[in-house]
């Protein structure tokens, strides 16, 4: 037993060095798959490797033959079922980026970090015109640690760039995607006419219609800006975190995405 238990602790630097390329590995990794349903497929495959190491230290031979099996098998499992969360971390790997941000002093921490700086300028002018002319529009700027995959799913996919022509354009009146939300992650405009779910909060003002409900409904339900752009009055409003603030100016919507983003 006390053979047993110096080999535990018999750590040299070797170790450490590899217990932190490890970690590095799975937050990477984590970071890639954060915010879509293969998330909870890695924890439970995390578990699983946990648990065989476990039973492996203690010396149930049997439990760890199984458990080897099913880990010796879930190797191939694990390619097919993260294909494009691999696809997209090789991508990564070997982005031009890593080498051009001067920024960065770790390696991995330049994968994990992309921009978060989004062209909400794009944005502003956008909800600005929108308000002149009563253009009811709702967008949603995703926060770097949900990307919304389960609303986007409900629209039309699109992985375009910010552009204030395109915001107006999908939101004009008579256009086949103007109702419904656009959802917004990193820089990208990844789908048009979302679903939202609905606040059912019962204190609301009277005047509020259901862009306004299911943007304070994406705002309770996640950690969203979404932005209103009222049709019966071109008031610009925000809701975050399950508040609505009403009425304000493109300077004010600037500096709140700013705040919300930074």
């Amino acid at each position: 037993m006390l053979l047993f238990m110096n080999e535990i602790f018999a750590v040299g630097w070797k170790d450490v060095i590899d217990i932190i390329l490890v970690a590095y590995l799975i937050y990477a990794f984590y970071n890639l798959i954060r915010g879509t349903a293969a998330l909870n497929i890695f924890l439970g495959i995390l578990a699983v490797y946990l648990i065989w190491k476990l039973v492996e230290a203690i010396g149930l031979n049997m439990l760890t033959e199984i458990l080897g099996q099913f880990i010796g098998v879930g190797v191939i499992a694990l390619i097919i079922v993260f294909q494009q969360e691999i696809r997209r971390f090789l991508l990564l790997l070997g982005s031009q980026r890593i080498i051009d941000n001067k920024r960065s002093r770790l390696f991995f921490w330049r994968i994990l970090k992309e921009e978060k700086k989004t062209e909400y300028d794009y944005i502003v002018e956008a909800c600005k015109d929108m308000a002149k002319t009563e253009t009811g529009a709702l967008i949603v700027i995703c926060s770097d640690k949900n990307e919304l995959l389960d609303i986007q799913n409900t629209g039309v996919s699109l992985q375009a760039d910010i552009s204030k022509d395109l915001l107006m354009n999908i939101f004009f009146k008579n256009a086949p995607m103007h109702d419904g939300a656009v959802i917004i992650y990193r820089n990208i405009i990844r789908a048009a006419k979302c679903i939202l779910p609905v606040s059912r909060k019962e204190d609301l003002p009277t005047d509020m219609g259901m862009r306004h409900r299911a943007a304070i409904g994406i705002s309770e339900n996640s950690d969203a800006l979404s932005i209103v752009v009222s049709e019966q009055n071109g008031k610009i409003s925000i809701t975050h975190s399950g508040e609505i603030k009403r009425g304000l100016t493109p300077e004010e919507l600037s500096k709140s995405i700013s705040e919300f983003l930074n």
